[in-house]
């Protein structure tokens, strides 16, 4: 019975609601942000979105002093992730038992080089519903993170007074 009334929780306050300005404006930029990689899909004829791009707008936007939002975490995770997908898929075949050990590599990965990125640990479930070619860790996987990350310098830096990002 005490292991089930830990799920009870420690009964510790909620965090702070950010103001509405706050919220509205990551909401904006977030979708500006997605809206263009779509828009850039459509004019170059490249895929530069992919659905784990959507959390990730939401950790670099909302909550930019996170080591989740950092450009290396963005970067690096995003292209982890889809590597260790497109090496389980490509050497494993398409089973159940890969796609999860596949995931579970990339924690792993991610962890010992200090990429933690939590939305980019579902790329090797993109990769293996997908099934593409090596080509997709240049598009939308690299090529997406980084315009991410290009458009975070310029916002966070033209919005805020200390410097963004933390570190690289």
């Amino acid at each position: 019975m005490k292991f089930f009334k830990k799920w009870r929780g420690q009964n510790s306050a909620l965090p702070e609601r950010s103001s509405l300005a706050s919220i509205l404006g990551n909401a904006i930029i977030a979708g500006i942000v997605i809206s263009s990689l779509f828009l850039l899909t459509e004019k170059l004829g490249a895929i530069l979105i992919m659905g784990t791009f959507a959390a990730s707008s939401l950790i670099v936007f909302s909550y930019p002093d996170s080591p989740f939002a950092q450009p290396r975490n963005v970067i690096l995770g995003h292209l982890v992730g889809s590597i260790i997908g497109l090496l389980c898929l490509t050497l494993l075949g398409p089973d159940w038992w890969s796609a999860g050990l596949a995931v579970a590599l990339t924690i792993v990965a991610m962890k010992t080089c200090r990429i933690v990125h939590p939305p980019a640990t579902s790329n090797p479930m993109v990769v293996f519903l997908i099934n593409p070619h090596w080509s997709f860790l240049l598009f939308p996987t690299l090529t997406g993170a980084c315009a991410i990350i290009l458009i975070a310098l310029f916002v966070h830096n033209l919005r805020r007074t200390e410097a963004w990002p933390k570190y690289w």
